[in-house]
């Protein structure tokens, strides 16, 4: 059994950078309701005492100087906790960090894991493996408009912008399946653009990348080389790559490992037989405006299809 998937929080921190972000809001929150409750308490005094004699102008002079004083020092400590939490947030790693590339698409997240040597390289989409303890530096960048990746109980937002790339770093202290999103406003499919990173052992990791490295396993059935068929001599080689055959397309998702991941389509469906043959026969329909065409083809020849990327792990 996998590690257990873990709510999207950003107050439920598994990492440094997310512990310092949540202890920075737990911080502005008691502050802020002490705040509330005191002037509450005022108003309510000032109600019950409003036939009394009249407060001396002495007293509410001393009250309102209290006041912004009281207001001008919470502001400042307000400045530098959190100076001091975009420092912590913000240092730099050390030279043993894992380099991930993450390039935002519409609707989806285009994953490359950086090596030295290029055939070590990795290329995987909308879900993301990290070591646990290890400092993870994420490159980021949008192939078209504004993105945000964000994975709420890992670290802060960080914007993706076209023709910039941006760097930033963060670290899970605890194995878990932790789910992030696009939280910038992207067009019609922003709600559906999520991912998901599974941080688990160090041994995990190096299992999954050695297996993430391999080419697609070859057909080991009648049904499934027909799909194989069917896949390279159709349009999907136009957009996909599957290593180890002539689909190197770059434009959409790598295949090569496809039914190893949890979902299709950014998080939109779950990676079932039936969602491949629902998602490859009329992507549309499953998320409207996405830059998939539909596929006519018969249920014979949708059937094998399915089978051949199902058996892709």
């Amino acid at each position: 059994m996998g590690p257990a998937t873990v709510a999207q929080s950003a107050l439920d921190p598994a990492g440094p950078q997310a512990a310092q972000l949540s202890h920075l809001w737990w911080v502005m929150f008691w502050v802020c309701t002490s705040v509330f409750l005191v002037v509450i308490a005022i108003v309510a005094s000032a109600v019950l005492r409003r036939n009394s004699e009249p407060t001396p102008d002495r007293l509410l002079t001393g009250s309102v100087a209290f006041g912004v004083g009281a207001t001008v020092a919470i502001l400042f400590g307000f400045l530098v906790i959190s100076f001091i939490t975009g420092r912590a947030v913000a240092s730099t790693v050390d030279a043993g960090a894992v380099t991930i590339t993450v390039t935002g698409q519409q609707w989806w997240w285009n994953v490359e894991y950086i090596d030295p040597a290029p055939n070590l390289r990795v290329r995987t989409a909308n879900e993301i493996h990290i070591p646990v303890g290890r400092p993870i530096v994420f490159n980021l960048a949008s192939r078209d408009v504004i993105h945000s990746f964000w994975v709420p109980n890992l670290h802060g937002k960080r914007d993706l912008i076209p023709g910039y790339q941006t760097s930033f770093w963060l670290q899970a202290d605890r194995p878990g399946v932790y789910r992030g999103q696009c939280a910038e406003f992207c067009g019609h499919q922003h709600a559906w653009m999520a991912l998901y990173v599974t941080a688990e052992s160090d041994a995990e990791y190096k299992r999954w990348l050695a297996a993430q490295r391999e080419p697609a396993v070859e057909p080991g059935s009648d049904i499934t080389r027909r799909g194989q068929e069917l896949f390279l001599k159709s349009t999907c080689t136009q957009c996909h790559t599957i290593r180890g055959t002539i689909a190197g397309a770059v434009s959409g998702p790598d295949l090569t490992h496809v039914a190893s991941r949890g979902s299709l389509a950014a998080g939109t469906l779950s990676n079932t037989r039936e969602h491949i043959e629902r998602w490859v026969r009329d992507p549309q329909q499953a998320k409207p405006g996405n830059r998939m065409p539909p596929n006519a083809m018969s249920d014979d020849d949708l059937h094998a299809l399915s089978a051949y990327l199902e058996s892709l792990k």
